[in-house]
């Protein structure tokens, strides 16, 4: 009486164990825990022109050129902001920057935030809200996706695209797009 049972219960376990180890492969490489212990640090100079991905970029026929003033020498911080906490502990300034060609760059400076799978930095028109209020609120109305984060320590550069009025958005997001979340975000104000 015990071999039979014992052989019905085999298949059903083996089974079980199977979806289990599939489960576990695929959460693995969902959430990719491992990165929380992981840092990159990416430290890059404030550059002086910006080298813009023309992929990315509009494309600008003859009649959208304006006529315009000669751009400063010199880098300009046009706006500015202190990183929030959300979803994740994070700290450090947000600059919206334009370079001396008269491109523009956020540069987030001293940037201390978690590692995390599939992070971007978001240029948004959303308001920085705290606590779990602000979390979810950067891909709701308009926002600009400006590449994958760099790293998550150091001071780094994200090109906005060519077209792109800055004075429209209002604040940047380290947002993770694989759970919808912001990591923490900076409201800019006007330098």
């Amino acid at each position: 009486m015990g071999r039979g049972r014992s052989a019905r219960v085999r298949p059903w376990t083996g089974g079980v164990l199977l979806v289990a180890v599939a489960a576990a492969g695929l959460g693995l490489y969902w959430f990719q825990p491992w990165k929380l212990w992981q840092d990159e640090t990416v430290n890059e100079a404030l550059p002086a022109t910006a080298d813009v991905d023309a992929s990315r970029a509009p494309a600008q026929g003859p009649s959208s050129r304006k006529p315009s003033t000669p751009p400063p020498a010199e880098p300009v911080t046009l706006a500015a902001g202190d990183l929030i906490s959300h979803e994740h502990a994070t700290s450090g300034t947000v600059k919206l920057v334009r370079l001396a060609d008269g491109s523009h760059v956020v540069r987030l400076e001293d940037l201390d935030t978690s590692n995390g799978p599939d992070l971007r930095v978001l240029l948004t028109d959303a308001p920085v809200k705290e606590g779990r209020a602000g979390w979810h609120v950067f891909d709701d109305g308009k926002h600009v996706g400006l590449g994958r984060l760099k790293g998550n320590k150091g001071s780094q550069n994200y090109t906005v695209p060519t077209g792109i009025d800055p004075a429209r958005y209002s604040s940047v997001s380290i947002w993770c797009d694989r759970f919808d979340v912001s990591f923490g975000a900076a409201e800019l104000a006007l330098a």
